[in-house]
This record gives C-alpha cells, sequence and structure tokens, in this order.
C-alpha cells in the first residue's frame, strides 16, 4: 500500500473510491462486445463519484482534482506544457504510421468510431462536442479513477490501470490489428494525460490536453486522408 495512513484514515472515502472503480471496470468490460453502449455509462460513474469521493473526503478547494483558479500555476509547473503538447506529435505518428501499416484502413476506422458519437458534419456541434466528452472523460479517468486511487496505490499502476480500462472503452468493431493497434494508441496518450495530472493534480489540465489531441486528430486526418 503506498500510503497506510492515509488507508487507515479515509477508511469510507476509501471504500467509495475502490466501490466506483469497480462499476467502472465492470461496465468498461462490456466492451468485449464491441457494439455494446453500456460500456460508456462508465464516463458518468466515474464524474458522480469524483464528486461523491470529494465531498465524503471534506476535499478543499485547493486539494481538489478540479480546479479552475490554479490553471495559470498549474501551466508553469515544469514540463506541463511539453506533456500537454505531446499528444498532438504521438496522434500524427499514429495516424501516418497506421495508415500506412494497413493501408489507409485505420483512419477509416478511427473516422468510422468517431462519427457514432460526434457531429463531424456540424463544426459548431463538434467544437462543443470534443470540449464536453473530453471533460467529461478526464473527470472520470485522471481526477477520479487515477486521481483517487494513487493516493493509496503506486502511481505508475493507478496509470496503467486506469489506462487500460480507458482505451477498452474505445473498442470498436473492425479488423483485429487495426482494432489493437488504435487500442494501444489510446492506451498511451491516456498515459500522457495521467502523466499531466499527476504533475497538477488538476483535470482541467489534462483536458486541455485532451481537447488540444482529439482536435488536431481529427482536423489531421480530415485534411489528409479524407
Amino acid at each position: 500500500m503506498k500510503n497506510s495512513k492515509f488507508f487507515a484514515e479515509n477508511k469510507k472515502s476509501v471504500i467509495v473510491t475502490l466501490t466506483g472503480i469497480i462499476v467502472m471496470i465492470l461496465l468498461t468490460v462490456t466492451k468485449v462486445v464491441p457494439s455494446s453502449t453500456i460500456a460508456g455509462i462508465a464516463v458518468f460513474v466515474g464524474i458522480a463519484f469524483f464528486f461523491i469521493t470529494e465531498a465524503v473526503a471534506k476535499t478543499h478547494g485547493a486539494e481538489s482534482g478540479l480546479r479552475f483558479n490554479t490553471i495559470p500555476s498549474d501551466l508553469k509547473k515544469p514540463g506541463v506544457i511539453i506533456l500537454m503538447l505531446l499528444p498532438i506529435v504521438t496522434v500524427t505518428a499514429t495516424c501516418l504510421i497506421g495508415n500506412l501499416i494497413f493501408s489507409g484502413e485505420y483512419v477509416t476506422h478511427v473516422m468510422g468510431r468517431t462519427s457514432a458519437m460526434l457531429s463531424l458534419d456540424k463544426i459548431a456541434s463538434l467544437i462543443v462536442q470534443l470540449i464536453i466528452a473530453a471533460f467529461g472523460e478526464e473527470i472520470a479517468f485522471r481526477g477520479f479513477f487515477f486521481g483517487k486511487t494513487e493516493k493509496m496505490f503506486p502511481s505508475l499502476l493507478c496509470a496503467v490501470v486506469s489506462s487500460a480500462v480507458f482505451a477498452a472503452g474505445h473498442i470498436a468493431a473492425g479488423n483485429a490489428g487495426i482494432v489493437a493497434f488504435d487500442i494501444a494508441t489510446i492506451f498511451i496518450d491516456s498515459m500522457i494525460y495521467s502523466a499531466v495530472y499527476h504533475k497538477t493534480e488538476n483535470c482541467l489540465i489534462s483536458t486541455f490536453s485532451h481537447i488540444l489531441s482529439n482536435a488536431w486528430a481529427l482536423t489531421f486526418m480530415s485534411i489528409c486522408f479524407v
């Protein structure tokens, strides 16, 4: 246990946290059937449990994993800006390598998976959806899943597990090789978002990174491959 004292002194919040994590994992596991839509509920569960755990633990504003007032200072922390922009590099490399390996089918797969959730033909709606989706996922998977568990367990373990579950939630029907490549790259980006959160303890900062990454991915694929 990373912090046995924390575990002993915060039994109620620990129980609530682990309950939420288990529910999120069980919901995400339903993605073994790619067409299942139940896995998406895991995000809403994570959001709910984020606020529940903060209420149970009586978390003060300065200690919350969701802070607006510390954004400027959080952005100034060493390495944060670089980490925030890193997913843009990984997304670009992923698109180029994926399309090269799978003869153009990788981008088609990603766009197909994405179009099921976003209004790709309506720019205004798309921008709002990108912001809301990234914000919700970051509260659920970084603020709650990763942020609350790393107080109890090793940070790397928490990042790996939360990122694996996050990536699994994006499984879509398709060629097994393409699906595996897609999930692996999502896992890598999730690890980066976790690193951003670890440095700032503010899921608003990881949300900025997530939004930039998704927006660039859609722009790059639309211009270069569609």
